[in-house]
């Protein structure tokens, strides 16, 4: 039980954290330093093959295949926040007002 309560959003700001630490890296090196370098287009782009992705196999009912999917558009999301200068905080700040609604 203590591993899945380590599990929660902070996973997503660790991971955060490392997708900015990758900025300028070497991109021969780092998938994430090569979505930095082929710019926002790219990212942009990635982002949206995983959504559709993502939603393919939510219509196709594999819930493995559905975790897998999610975990790409997740990370592949979190390369645009950086990209685009938008931390984690905000999108939690955000996602708080909407509870409160």
């Amino acid at each position: 039980m203590a591993e899945r309560e380590a599990l929660d959003g902070r996973t997503l700001d660790s991971l955060f954290a490392v997708i900015e630490s990758r900025r300028g890296a070497d991109p021969s090196s780092s998938y994430t330093a090569s979505l930095f370098a082929r710019g926002t287009a790219k990212i942009a782009q990635k982002v949206g093959e995983e959504a559709v992705e993502t939603l393919i196999e939510g219509m196709r009912g594999d819930k493995a295949l559905l975790v897998s999917e999610s975990a790409d558009l997740l990370y592949h999301l979190c390369v645009l926040w950086a990209d685009q200068g938008v931390s984690p905080d905000a999108i939690w700040a955000e996602l708080a007002a909407r509870v409160k609604k």
